[in-house]
């Protein structure tokens, strides 16, 4: 019989030191998502109350808003054990077997970027999710036979960036489903504040806003941007921090007053200037870039499309007025331009 290597369980306490640091450790230490946060307290203390599992909970939104933490924190307040798999990893009904088997009364089973398991991997996920059971097929043709084993009742909690790749069945599978927005300035300053405290950084309001306003409304760059400031600081301004320095910090690494880097002007500047604003299709612009198109579609284009700074159209890619204007550049009128 083959052997599966059995997944870890960890306790919700267990992380890397240096994500430890910064990662809220229980819900009510998170900032931001109160709507999201309020849902699921009730949740959790209903299932507390009566003494039964939590229901299974799906999470989507882009990547870096707390679905993770989200999800590490709901095992803290339920008090129990979390295993943690990849749905990327999850290639076969026996990679799951493991985890399913493994699960304890009430815990926590967390799939990460659950929207890429396979097909297969996905029903043989259904009477687990619904039933508690799952059904092992041993031996083939008119030998074989179905092993129904019972399973003890836990939660599951899905991540995913991209919902619509979800299969509907599967998705009706979560009693809790919960949709993660962008932070506001506001949020994000409060969240430097809190985690410039754990890193013992010296930061005023001032500072505080402006890394805030670089930082795309995701915590998770707020505080990469916060890190490399730290080592801007450092290095370079004998440990001292205050908005110029984090100004500059910023600006060497290419991120500019509205949070873009690079990679995000280089797109806009490619529809500008190699496709004349656009329309274009998100292929020839990842051609022109050597880049791929999901990474675009998954890493850039959200942040423009939010920032109003290019629109999709149904011939592609246009670049907007505003876009132009960041940019540098004067918003074309002519023929055949809707702007």
């Amino acid at each position: 019989m083959e052997s599966f290597r059995q997944p870890s369980i960890q306790a919700p306490e267990e992380a890397p030191p240096e994500d430890r640091a910064l990662r809220p450790q229980r819900m009510e230490e998170m900032i931001g998502q109160r709507a999201v946060h309020e849902r699921l307290s009730i949740a959790i203390d209903a299932s507390r109350k009566r003494g039964e599992p939590l229901g299974h909970i799906l999470l989507d939104g882009p990547p870096g808003l707390g679905k993770t933490t989200f999800a590490t924190c709901i095992p803290r307040e339920l008090g129990t054990t979390i295993q943690i798999a990849s749905g990327a990893a999850l290639s076969a009904p026996k990679d799951l077997l493991p985890y399913l088997t493994n699960c304890s009364e009430g815990s926590v089973l967390f799939i990460d970027e659950i929207h890429r398991m396979p097909i297969a991997v996905e029903e043989f996920l259904y009477p687990a999710m619904e039933d508690f059971r799952i059904d092992i097929t041993l031996g083939d043709g008119v030998a074989a036979r179905t092993i129904n084993m019972p399973l003890r009742p836990f939660t599951l909690v899905g991540a995913t960036t991209r919902a619509g790749l979800i299969s509907a069945p599967l998705r009706d599978r979560f009693v809790i489903r919960e949709h993660l927005d962008y932070y506001s300035p506001a949020e994000l300053a409060a969240i430097v504040h809190r985690s410039s405290g754990k890193l013992s950084m010296p930061m005023d309001d001032e500072t505080a806003n402006e890394i805030a306003h670089r930082s795309r409304g995701t915590p998770r760059l707020a505080n990469n941007r916060l890190r490399w400031i730290r080592d801007f600081s450092t290095s370079r301004a004998e440990g001292l921090v205050d908005v110029g320095i984090a100004r500059t910090a910023l600006e060497m690494q290419g991120i500019d007053e509205l949070g873009l880097d690079g990679f995000d002007r280089r797109y806009l500047e490619t529809i500008q200037r190699v496709f004349a604003g656009g329309p274009v299709g998100i292929e020839a612009i990842a051609h022109t870039m050597s880049t791929a198109s999901d990474t675009l579609e998954d890493d850039v284009e959200p942040f423009l499309l939010r920032c109003e700074l290019v629109i999709r159209t149904p011939r592609g890619r246009r670049i907007t007025p505003k876009g132009e204007n960041h940019l540098g550049t004067s918003p074309k009128v002519g023929p055949g331009k809707l702007f």
